[in-house]
C-alpha cells in the first residue's frame, strides 16, 4: 500500500491506495489544539460539523475544504457555554445539537443543558428544549425508523423523545442503570445504548405499542474503557472509547458483542460518524477531527 500526504493549512490529507482503490483520510485541527472537539455529524454534500465542548461554537468545514469556520454562535447564553451531542437530521434540515451552561454560583456545581435545532444549511435557531432537572447533562442523539429523535440525559439516567415536528420532548425510559448513558443509536431497527462510567452496553427493547422495556446488559467480549459516542452502520456498532484512546467496532449476536479494535493511540476520541467510506473521529484530546477508513 502506498502512502501519500498532502498538508495544507489546517488539514493533514492522506491518500492510501492499494489493491485499486483510493480512500482519502483527513486531519482537521478545529479551531485551536484546545477546541475540545465532543461530537461530530456529516451533513448532505459531505459537509462536517463538530461541535466545542471549550467554546460556545459550532463549526462546518465544507467538503473538501481546509479549514473549519464558525457555524453557530451560543455566546449570547452566557459564559461557559459549549456543546456535546451533534446529529444532522436531512429529513427536516435540522442540525440537533446539545448545548450546555454552568448554574452561576452554583455549590456543588451544577449545569443546565437543552437540544438546540439549528437549521442544517444556515446554522439560525429553530428550536430550544431544556431538560428539566436540576443538573442535567443533554449528551447524544439517534434518530429511530418514527423519525423521532432519541435524546441521552447522561447525569439523570434518561432517555427522551421528540416525536418528529414536535417542539417539546417527552420522558421515554428513566432507570438506574442509566445513570452514565452517553451514546446511543439504532441497529437494524434495534435502540443501543452505552453507559460511559460503567463501561456498558444496553439493547433496550420497544414493544409494539413503542413502550421501552427493561435495558438488557450485553456482555462485550473484551474490555472497553470510557464508551463514548456510538453509531451504527454496515451491521456493526461504532464506539469511541475516551478512556483507552480506541475506536472499536462491536459485532452483536444476542446478548453478546465481539469488539474489533479499528484505531488506538487518539487522544481522548468521543465520537464517530460513518459517512460512506470513511469513519469519522473527534479526537477532543488533540482538537483534531479525523478520518479512517471504513472497515469492511
Amino acid at each position: 500500500m502506498v502512502i501519500a500526504t498532502v498538508r495544507r493549512v489546517g488539514v493533514c490529507v492522506a491518500l492510501l491506495v492499494g489493491m485499486g482503490q483510493s480512500v482519502l483520510m483527513a486531519q482537521i485541527l478545529i479551531g485551536d489544539a484546545k477546541s475540545q472537539p465532543e461530537s461530530l455529524t456529516v451533513a448532505p454534500g459531505g459537509v462536517l460539523l463538530v461541535g466545542s465542548a471549550s467554546s460556545p461554537f459550532v463549526y462546518k468545514v465544507p467538503a473538501g475544504g481546509t479549514a473549519a469556520e464558525k457555524f453557530v454562535d451560543a455566546t449570547a447564553d452566557g459564559p461557559g457555554t459549549f456543546f456535546l451531542g451533534m446529529l444532522a437530521d436531512p429529513s427536516s434540515k435540522t442540525l440537533w445539537a446539545c448545548e450546555l451552561a454552568p448554574v452561576p454560583q452554583s455549590t456543588p456545581a451544577k449545569r443546565h443543558s437543552a437540544l438546540r435545532g439549528y437549521d442544517l444549511t444556515t446554522g439560525a435557531p429553530k428550536l430550544r428544549w431544556d431538560l428539566p432537572g436540576e443538573n442535567t447533562t443533554c449528551n447524544d442523539f439517534a434518530l429511530g425508523a418514527d423519525k423521532a429523535l432519541y435524546i441521552t440525559d447522561t447525569a439523570m439516567g434518561r432517555i427522551y423523545r421528540l416525536p418528529a415536528g414536535a417542539s417539546a420532548a417527552e420522558l421515554f425510559l428513566e432507570h438506574r442503570v442509566l445513570v452514565g448513558v452517553d451514546g446511543i443509536t439504532f441497529l437494524d431497527g434495534v435502540l443501543y445504548v452505552n453507559n460511559v462510567i460503567f463501561n456498558k452496553l444496553y439493547r433496550i427493547p420497544v414493544d409494539a405499542a413503542g413502550k421501552p422495556g427493561q435495558p438488557v446488559d450485553i456482555w462485550m467480549d473484551q474490555p472497553v474503557k470510557g464508551v463514548d459516542g456510538m453509531r451504527a452502520a454496515s451491521g456493526k456498532l461504532f464506539v469511541a472509547e475516551n478512556g483507552s484512546g480506541k475506536i472499536s467496532a462491536l459485532t452483536v449476536n444476542g446478548e453478546r458483542a465481539s469488539v474489533t479494535v479499528l484505531k488506538e493511540g487518539l487522544k481522548t476520541p468521543t465520537a464517530v460518524e460513518p459517512a460512506g467510506d470513511v469513519l469519522w473521529i473527534a479526537e477532543r484530546g488533540a482538537g483534531n477531527a479525523v478520518s479512517i477508513p471504513m472497515p469492511k
